[in-house]
């Protein structure tokens, strides 16, 4: 076979990405905004010399944060990982990073692959925040009783129909997921709520905490939100919480992708 006619090797390049979501339209990449995938691709097609298609793990919404996006893109331009890294870093801005990348087989696929993905919401029960942590967190100003909100919590575990908390321009073909973990922590000054799923629906999380808030406040009580989970019924629902206090932390992989996983889950202020 003569040489000129070989098909051009590819490359199935992963990254892990960290972001600040304020100044931006969501992940998503969109014609008339400002998006996270947006910008790196613009990044990452200046380093292979070729525009670049990303896939993303979790397409978070406008105003929400991630410690640990995982993105990849299939190239034929061949170059050593702190390359790609390096590289793609020096074209982007300030509020999005890369911050770890690896050459993976062919048949990985940042969101088809993946097994779990998990989150962190954070609160400061204060009337306002840091200047820098402005962005950054949920202000609320009224006493929560994380008690009652760790209990209603517990009914999320399991496979359910989560409809009750599924945005109205949701495009998921089901709004079932299982929920592996939902519990709250305090660390220093701050309330995070945890949870992890094998996926979630639009606004999902945002419409949890939403109500859960209420449980905290009083207005809803630990067998209200149950009775909430199983009416599947959006309308029924409270209004969803705000964008800026949350963070997409981690996406699971099965073993043979190990070599994803995060140095830490973050954010990187509640490791002080």
């Amino acid at each position: 076979m003569n040489e000129l006619s070989k098909e051009p090797q590819l490359f199935n390049v992963v990254m892990l990405v960290a972001y600040k979501g304020t100044n931006y339209a969501g992940f998503q990449r969109q014609d008339h905004a400002t998006s996270v995938q947006g910008c790196l691709e613009q990044a990452i097609s200046k380093v292979a010399n070729h525009p670049v298609e990303t896939f993303c793990a979790g397409r978070t919404d406008a105003g929400v944060h991630g410690t640990n996006q995982v993105i990849n893109f299939v190239t034929t331009a061949s170059r050593p990982e702190h390359g790609w890294l390096r590289g793609t870093n020096t074209h982007l801005p300030k509020d999005i990073r890369v911050v770890a990348c690896k050459i993976v087989p062919q048949d990985f696929h940042a969101r088809f692959s993946a097994v779990f993905r998990r989150y962190r919401y954070v609160i400061l029960e204060n009337t306002f925040a840091d200047a820098h942590l402005e962005d950054s967190v949920t202000c609320i100003s009224y006493p929560l009783n994380v008690e009652l909100m760790q209990e209603a919590a517990q009914h999320l575990l399991g496979e359910q129909d989560f409809k009750s908390f599924q945005a109205a321009r949701c495009q998921a073909t089901t709004s079932n997921r299982c929920i592996h973990h939902a519990k709250f922590y305090r660390q220093g000054n701050f309330l995070v709520f945890d949870i992890q799923a094998n996926a979630f629906l639009y606004h999902m999380v945002r419409n949890i905490m939403g109500a859960l808030l209420k449980v905290g406040k009083g207005e809803l009580s630990p067998q209200e939100f149950k009775a909430l989970i199983e009416a599947k019924n959006r309308n029924l629902a409270p209004a969803t919480a705000p964008a800026n206090g949350l963070y997409l932390v981690e996406v699971g992989y099965p073993e043979e992708y190990s070599m994803l996983k995060p140095s830490f889950i973050g954010p990187s202020f509640l490791l002080d």
